[in-house]
């Protein structure tokens, strides 16, 4: 059954256009709009975990927080890019367990990236110390998910057994 939505999803223009057109602007630039998407979300995503974790330490706490406005254009460029990525191929990414690996991940870094915000950013009146205290095991988590997320991600274009339905 699963196969057939697949089928049908593969048959469609967007999808066809996408996988085999040799326009710049079909997987190519999905594909690098979608990197372009991770940089900015995960680098945003690490920037702030890594400061808080102490590095940088003549880099002020608080006004990071703006990153946060990075870390949500990037999350959906990627949601969007993905989506195209998804639709290109639908049964490459549906029957790899990788694939579900890598949304869960991106699922707890966000989670977890939203905590360390609560926790760090929600009172402005707190010192840098208590800021960095308080976001410790959040920003570990967060890069721990980060890392995780983007290695399955990356693996996802080599450890797929079937590419379309």
């Amino acid at each position: 059954m699963f196969f057939n939505i697949f089928r049908a999803i593969e048959a469609t223009g967007l999808s066809v256009w996408i996988r085999e057109a040799d326009s710049y602007f079909s997987f190519w630039m999905i594909l690098s709009v979608h990197a372009i998407g991770m940089g900015v979300l995960v680098g945003a995503s690490v920037l702030i975990g890594l400061r808080v974790l102490g590095f940088a330490p003549d880099l002020p706490l608080a006004p990071l927080k703006r990153f946060y406005r990075f870390i949500w254009v990037g999350f959906w460029i990627q949601v969007a890019s993905g989506i195209l990525l998804l639709v290109a191929y639908p049964t490459k990414s549906l029957t790899n367990p990788l694939f579900y690996l890598k949304l869960t991940l991106i699922g707890l870094a966000v989670a977890s990236m939203q905590m360390l915000r609560n926790r760090v950013f929600a009172d402005s009146s707190l010192n840098e110390a208590t800021m960095m205290a308080r976001g410790r095991l959040f920003a570990i988590w967060s890069l721990v998910f980060w890392v995780a997320a983007v290695t399955a991600g990356r693996l996802l274009a080599y450890t797929y057994t079937i590419l379309t339905a």
